[in-house]
Formats: C-alpha cells, structure tokens, sequence
C-alpha cells in the first residue's frame, strides 16, 4: 500500500479495523459484519494481548480480502517478525518509539506496515517513516479515552490515514464527518467489559462508520 492523496482518500469507501479480537466468535462477528481489518495485540501486558499460538488459527478463519493485522508496542525488530510470522498475519503496526530503521529493517518481509502514534499537535505526515498507513489515536492509546479531534486546530494529513482513540458506535459517525478519514480503528468501543468484544456492539460500530455520505 502507498499513501494517496486526500480527494482520493475522501472518495475511497471507509475503511473500518477492529482491534484486540481474542475468540474465533468475535473474528466471525467483525468479519460477518464488513470490516477490512482485524487486529491482534501482541504487545504485553493488555487485556487484549494475545500469543501466535492463539492468533494463527483466528487470523486463519479471517478472509483474503480482510487485512489481518499484528499489533505491537516497543518491541525488537526481531521479536516482531517472530511474532508476526508464527501468527501469519499480514500486517504489523508499531505502535511506539519505533524509528525509521524499523521500517526499514521490516519492509522486506512483505507485510503492510501501519504507524500508530498519538497526536499532540500538527498530526505527521503519513509516509515519513516508511509506513504505508498511519494511524492517530488518542494521548493514552488503549484507554479507550476520546481525544479532541473536533477541535478547529487539528488538521487531518493527507493519505491513508486512520482515526482511533475513544470511537464507538454512538460518536463514529460523527467523527468521520468531521475528520473524513480514510479509516476508522476500533477497540474497547465495541467491548461488553474490557477486553471482552460484544459482536451487537461490532455491528453497530460498522452500520454507524459507514452511514456517513
């Protein structure tokens, strides 16, 4: 995937990940539902975190058309990959402090690279690192704390760019009214108690992203 520009972005339909999925119910229900992608978190000590062990066969049930995504926060390069081929999903996001040489070093393995990181100011421009998409979530990510996307001072970037961060069924449409991302990403706002998926709130989420013209 390449960065675009944001006409074409604009015009593309929504793109919609639902993240931290642990069972092959919640899997079936995002992808029953439309969504284009699903996350797994690899990154330790969540309530989301998961092994590849538990992951390959879920990220097995998941579609060639929906994007199966590992989620990882400030882990080796090594590690990654590890992780990420035992799994076999076919996306890594990083979500950290992750430089350049990250992506670099990554690249060559094939998978779609997502740059995660929350936005305080001028949001950056996706491609700088060498991601193919970039993600914006809030202060603390995970929390599944809102941030102040509305605010008349944030400027959405060009390109494939994808808005987390507090989203659920009830503001989603909103949002992506008011940011026109070229995707929204999703966790605990589809979540019965934390770390725990509700597949009616799934549905609603992707009914709700998707209403907006």
């Amino acid at each position: 995937m390449n960065g675009s520009n944001a006409s074409e972005a604009s015009r593309a339909p929504l793109f919609v990940k639902i993240c931290g999925l642990r069972t092959a119910e919640d899997v079936d229900a995002a992808v029953e539902a439309g969504a284009d992608a699903i996350g797994f978190v690899f990154a330790p000590g969540g309530p989301r975190t998961v092994d590849p062990a538990l992951a390959r066969p879920l990220a097995e049930r998941v579609p060639g058309h929906v994007l199966t995504v590992g989620v990882f926060r400030g882990q080796p390069v090594a590690e990654v990959r590890a992780l990420a081929r035992a799994a076999g999903v076919r996306a890594v996001q990083l979500h950290g402090d992750e430089g350049p040489a990250h992506y670099a070093e990554l690249r060559p393995d094939g998978w779609t690279l997502i740059r995660a990181t929350s936005c305080h100011g001028e949001p950056p421009a996706l491609g700088e690192l060498g991601e193919d998409l970039l993600l914006l979530d809030a202060p603390a990510p995970g929390s599944g704390e809102p941030w102040d996307w509305s605010a008349g001072s944030f400027t959405p970037p060009a390109g494939r760019w994808i808005l987390a961060g507090g989203l659920h069924p009830g503001n989603v449409a909103d949002a992506v009214r008011t940011t026109r991302p070229w995707g929204v990403d999703v966790s605990s706002g589809v979540e019965a108690r934390r770390g725990v998926k509700d597949p009616r709130l799934i549905r609603e989420f992707l009914r709700a992203a998707r209403s907006v013209e």
